[in-house]
């Protein structure tokens, strides 16, 4: 039998998905102008991704079915760019958590409300989150920028402040 993995104890304060990519394929031109739209539910389908989010079904074994993002450096990346009028979505993470370091879970499985996943990288910034975010914003997150995981089995996510 399978031991279960270890539960994360955080709370999640947003859940964002996107039907489409703004950064993804636009290199040399404009970002594209797809919402980000916040959700307190999000089904997150093993093997696949997050129903109606533009990674949905991207590719096989896609290491970044969900991305998490942790709230505290959301909140220390806004002081820090001296940024007052910016929102958790302009990082254009799924699922923003307060309460655990994301990077301690890359290469190891977690439950998190029940449902499966393994974390497989950091989600790297890019040069694009100098636009979406502001300037600075690529090198500030460099080693926090969150964390890419696979879903290993199917239930539902919710906002729990």
């Amino acid at each position: 039998m399978d031991e279960a993995p270890p539960q994360l104890d955080c709370r999640i304060e947003h859940i964002y998905i996107s039907k489409g990519h703004n950064y993804v394929g636009h290199h040399g031109k404009p970002p594209g102008t797809h919402q980000i739209l916040e959700i307190d539910e999000v089904e997150c389908v093993e093997g696949s991704g997050l129903t109606g989010d533009r990674y949905f079904d991207h590719k096989d074994n896609y290491k970044g079915q969900i991305t998490f993002f942790e709230m505290e450096i959301y909140e220390k990346i806004c002081n820090e760019l001296n940024e007052s009028g910016k929102v958790p979505s302009d990082f254009r993470r799924n699922v923003l958590t307060r309460g655990v370091d994301l990077n301690q879970w890359i290469g190891k499985q977690f439950s998190l409300q029940g449902i499966k996943f393994e974390g497989v990288e950091e989600c790297r910034p890019c040069y694009w989150m100098n636009q979406s975010f502001g300037p600075g914003a690529e090198l500030a997150l460099r080693n926090q920028g969150g964390l890419r995981a696979r879903i290993l089995s199917t239930g539902s996510l919710r906002v729990t402040l």
